[in-house]
């Protein structure tokens, strides 16, 4: 296990060292380049052959490799190495659940574009988890050892008028603000699934249609699609007006065998939803509103759930440290009885750890949060971000759900609504283009439903992390 550990440390801080090398070399990017984005897929690094070569970057040998005389058939590489450190006092509320480990991830992609018509991308993975003394040990979350996350083929469509594509294979999927559909990008092992998606884009307006299969992590084996699992969708986004852009989309899941609340069955669920946001003309305010409403039958019983998510900021422009203060509500539906009919809200695959608190206790299920926070820029390449949440189950009859979806305290355990109240700090420096470092600390101090269900005592949660990207 040492051994193991040791080589594992040795490569990431290969990857590092290479990093901090290279990544200061970079970190100065002409507008031509494409971003790094969360889905490595969505970068076109073709945009490099309109870069004279006398102002190529070291790293971009890897990142557009042409393979024909005229460019047609390209290739390139890219990576990422990332290691966390985490640390938690009092997990689960519980006074012995005390640990600090270490989590690792390296990832290692080919791109491969034959013509403007046929694409090839395979994506591969390895994380690792230092061993971990907490409820649940080393899980699904921290450890795939070697996998494969993405491999797909596009068959892309280019018109005069229109793009769009058509993806076989295994893929990730990002859609709107990730409160519904994420690759997790915090989980060290990500998510994917097993299908096709197809997309077109027409002026300022991209559609996507999605048929798969959701993929189980096999910590030590290969992943496999899971069969009991059925996942589907349209998903519609484009721009409204200057202030305002909006997302539509039908989200269909079907589940074999689920239990919500006392009420066990096959699960066929479906979501339909928006999001409006933007920002103002004539102010700094930014919003973001997203609701959505469930309907369908789990076993004997019909679905009736829904959910609201909101924010509201303003940016102080003219101050030092460019703050912005916000504002959010959140709300996603419980069920009112045990047994019979569900009226708890399925999450489906979000990013929840963004949204209800990076301590990971809540989920969107059954819950209630008013937040609020600021966020400044002491320089350039470093952010902070100040937030605080109070928690409430919507019903006091259901259960409280973590990010995951799992129950954390059944609803029959206490009366009160009061979950508690969580405050995260989170500091992000860019040290270049390719390194990103991480810092927060987060504390949940519980309130009267978690009192009268068990053990309550506060939690603690601290981590670091440093991730290099090319």
């Amino acid at each position: 296990m040492l051994r193991h550990r040791s080589l594992q440390f040795l490569l990431v801080s290969l990857f590092l060292c290479v990093g901090v090398v290279f990544g200061g070399v970079v970190s100065a990017e002409s507008a031509e380049r494409p971003k790094l984005n969360v889905l490595r897929f969505n970068e076109d690094w073709s945009a490099l052959k309109a870069i004279p070569e006398e102002e190529h970057k070291p790293l971009d040998a890897f990142k557009y490799i042409p393979l024909d005389d005229d460019g047609q058939v390209w290739f390139s590489l890219g990576g990422q190495a990332r290691e966390r450190f985490e640390s938690f006092s009092n997990f689960g509320f519980g006074e012995a659940n005390d640990d600090t480990y270490f989590l690792t991830r390296l990832r290692l992609h080919g791109d491969l574009h034959v013509s403007e018509y046929f694409r090839i991308f395979a994506e591969g993975k390895a994380a690792f988890s230092s061993e971990r003394d907490l409820p649940g040990g080393a899980r699904t979350l921290d450890v795939d050892e070697l996998d494969v996350q993405n491999a797909f083929i596009d068959l892309n469509l280019p018109g005069d008028d229109f793009k769009g594509f058509l993806r076989f294979g295994r893929q990730e999927m990002a859609f709107g603000k990730q409160r519904l559909i994420s690759p997790l990008d915090w989980s060290n092992t990500r998510r994917t699934f097993d299908g096709v998606l197809g997309q077109v884009t027409v002026d300022d307006w991209t559609v996507s249609a999605f048929y798969t299969l959701p993929t189980s992590i096999l910590k030590y084996d290969f992943n496999h699609v899971d069969d009991d699992k059925t996942f589907y969708g349209l998903y519609g986004s484009g721009k409204l007006c200057d202030a305002a852009s909006l997302d539509a989309y039908f989200l269909g899941l079907n589940n074999e065998a689920v239990t919500f609340n006392g009420t066990t069955g096959e699960e066929d669920r479906y979501t339909v939803g928006a999001r409006v946001w933007g920002k103002l003309a004539e102010a700094p305010v930014d919003y973001d509103l997203e609701t959505a409403y469930q309907f369908g039958d789990v076993g004997p019983g019909d679905i009736h759930a829904f959910m609201v998510a909101s924010q509201l900021g303003y940016q102080f422009t003219e101050a030092d440290f460019k703050p912005r203060v916000f504002v959010g509500f959140d709300y996603a539906s419980g069920d009112d009885a045990l047994g019979g009919d569900v009226e708890t809200f399925n999450q489906l695959f979000p990013l929840g750890h963004a949204y209800l608190g990076w301590i990971d206790v809540v989920g969107r299920q059954n819950v209630m949060d008013l937040s609020g926070g600021v966020s400044f820029k002491p320089e350039k390449k470093t952010t902070a971000i100040v937030t605080g949440h109070y928690f409430w189950r919507a019903s006091q009859d259901d259960s409280l759900y973590n990010a995951g979806g799992g129950v954390v305290r059944a609803g029959a355990a206490g009366s009160s609504q009061d979950i508690g109240m969580e405050l995260d700090v989170l500091v992000k420096h860019a040290l270049n283009t390719n390194t990103m470092l991480l810092a927060g600390y987060s504390h949940f101090f519980p309130q009267d439903f978690i009192s009268e269900s068990g053990s309550s005592k506060d939690i603690d949660f601290v981590y670091t992390s440093v991730q290099w990207t090319f």
